[in-house]
């Protein structure tokens, strides 16, 4: 974005969320293309939405889904092929077109469509929308990158993570959407969960505020393009879709909970037969459904590779992970072989690939996008209860027995380390980890091996799942709040946690300095949700240490 540090932002709240037609749509036959009015003018071909997302200079990808027919339901195989036009302008009444093409899709690809648009202009902010026919789909409006050796004054993201439909309403998302301000939103993972209902769901006993579609724990990918189907339903992460960009990784919930290289905590092959085979599912409906490009493009199945980099001027370097695909199977904290070289949790071509982006950037912020959490973290002797529950959410060493979760960089400390001495050694600068994962609210300082910090991370909560509240069965701010004490006073590089509220954030960066707001909804369980501030935090370039904000940033 190309405002001024001390000028207002642009007002972005203006898009359309309707717009779907009434005439017939169009299906295929064979090579031959037919109306087919009798089924068509009943069914709206674009109830999932559009969206956009990974946002490049002179190109960002588009994505929407069509329903021709309803017998052409997510997951179903069914329904023709169809042909589906788009448009890129400069204006969302489309008087000034700049970009247009057809794309067909079919039961194949689960009657997605996404595409990169390419020959945009950088730092240009476009609304697209889709057709079949008289049939039209809400617009969408995206924007591009800055172009790369610009100076941009200011960007503006939206953070978020751990979207559980059973444990909740997505109002994090309609908050995001409203500011019409942002110029991405950063997902850090769980964009979905694979369980059944009742499990998981809201509070200390599984409620569901929701039901998960299919009311079963996913394991084909039938099942998984029904739930990607399902999530992309709900109303405020429509809008969310449509009025920014998404850069999205994965995390282990979009497959299976806990999932490593060769398996998941929660996958049972004699029941649910070959992980091989739901990993490749998963990842399948995954890039279909999603606006990312994997693999280097946004032609669904043609690879896996999700972790990316992407650059705003020389402003922003923002290197996406992928912490399950490579990683080596979790250990009990007890176990030498935790501390076992060979043991991985990025991989080497990926741990090295993001070392040498640090290095190497010419952009005054390196922005990591971390799925799990990196600063080490001990916990002193603390009730069971509390134990138990903070152990569901965030990694620790426990300072006496105790079963701490090793899901995250605690369990595989040589990983950290062989990053953090690189970082140290080259004395790389502003390095800030955007985490989430945990369903918890951090601000870090990340030590290197000297014991002196060599990045910042600031960790956003859930948008939903639950948290340590939930576990322990306790009300909010309450026993949490003697926890986060305990936490803080045996940890100096920890400066602000929140262990019980869910929602989003929003990072604000210009040259000289970084600022996260951390917000909470009001309920989950509540569509209407409103939503206050939590905290803010700073981070000055040049100083990897994190500062208390007194005022929110400017919507």
């Amino acid at each position: 974005m190309s405002t001024s540090a001390g000028t207002a932002l642009p007002d972005r709240r203006k898009f359309v969320l309707g717009g779907v037609g009434l005439a017939a749509g169009l299906g295929v036959l064979g090579s031959e293309t037919l109306s087919t009015p009798a089924e068509s003018s009943t069914v709206s071909p674009f109830r999932h939405g559009v969206a956009s997302g990974d946002p490049l200079p002179a190109a960002v990808v588009l994505w929407t889904r069509v329903t021709p027919t309803e017998r052409s339901m997510p997951g179903s195989g069914q329904g023709p092929a169809v042909s589906v036009r788009w448009e890129v302008a400069h204006d969302d009444s489309f008087d000034h077109v700049v970009r247009t093409g057809t794309l067909e899709t079919d039961a194949r690809r689960d009657h997605t469509v996404k595409l990169d648009a390419t020959g945009l202009e950088p730092g240009t902010e476009y609304y697209f929308r889709f057709s079949i026919g008289q049939e039209v789909s809400p617009v969408g409006r995206t924007r591009t990158a800055p172009a790369a050796g610009s100076a941009p004054k200011r960007l503006r993201f939206g953070v978020v993570s751990c979207a559980n439909w059973q444990a909740g309403w997505f109002s994090s998302y309609r908050h995001l959407a409203e500011r019409g301000d942002l110029d991405a939103v950063i997902h850090l993972g769980d964009y979905l969960y694979e369980y059944q209902p009742g499990k998981y769901s809201y509070g200390h006993h599984n409620e569901d505020i929701r039901r998960h579609d299919p009311p079963r724990e996913i394991v084909t990918l039938r099942d998984y393009r029904r739930r990607h189907a399902q999530y992309k339903t709900d109303p405020d992460l429509q809008a969310l879709h449509a009025a920014v960009p998404f850069i999205v990784t994965w995390d282990d919930h979009e497959v299976a909970d806990g999932s490593w290289a060769r398996g998941a905590f929660e996958h049972q092959p004699a029941r649910e037969g070959s992980y091989v085979r739901r990993v490749r599912a998963a990842q399948r409906a995954y890039d279909e459904w999603m606006p990312v490009r994997i693999a280097g493009t946004a032609k669904a199945g043609d690879g896996t590779k999700i972790y990316r980099r992407l650059q705003f001027g020389q402003l922003v370097d923002l290197s996406m992970l992928d912490l399950r695909s490579y990683r080596s199977k979790r250990v009990a904290d007890d176990d030498p072989s935790i501390n076992d070289p060979g043991r991985t949790i990025a991989g080497e071509h990926q741990l090295a690939w993001l070392a040498g982006n640090l290095a190497t950037s010419p952009c005054r912020w390196k922005l990591v996008g971390n799925p799990v959490m990196i600063t080490p973290v001990r916990l002193p002797p603390r009730p069971a209860a509390e134990e138990f529950a903070l152990s569901q959410t965030v990694s620790f060493t426990p300072l006496r027995s105790a079963a701490p979760n090793t899901d995250e960089w605690d369990g595989y400390p040589s990983d950290r380390r062989r990053l953090l001495a690189r970082m140290e050694t080259d004395g790389t600068p502003d390095v800030v980890f955007l985490t989430g994962d945990v369903h918890t609210a951090w601000a870090n300082e990340v030590p290197g091996p000297s014991g002196s910090p060599v990045a910042t991370e600031l960790v956003c909560s859930s948008i939903t799942s639950n948290n340590v509240d939930d576990f322990i069965g306790a009300r909010p701010r309450t026993v949490s709040l003697a926890l986060e004490a305990a936490i803080q006073g045996e940890n100096p590089q920890v400066r602000f946690v929140n262990l019980d509220d869910h929602g989003y954030c929003v990072l604000d960066v210009t040259s000289s300095r970084i600022q996260m707001d951390w917000y909470a909804v009001e309920d989950r369980r509540d569509p209407r949700s409103g939503t206050r501030r939590l905290a803010s935090w700073a981070v000055r370039s040049g100083v990897p240490r994190v500062e208390a904000v007194d005022r929110p940033l400017d919507a």
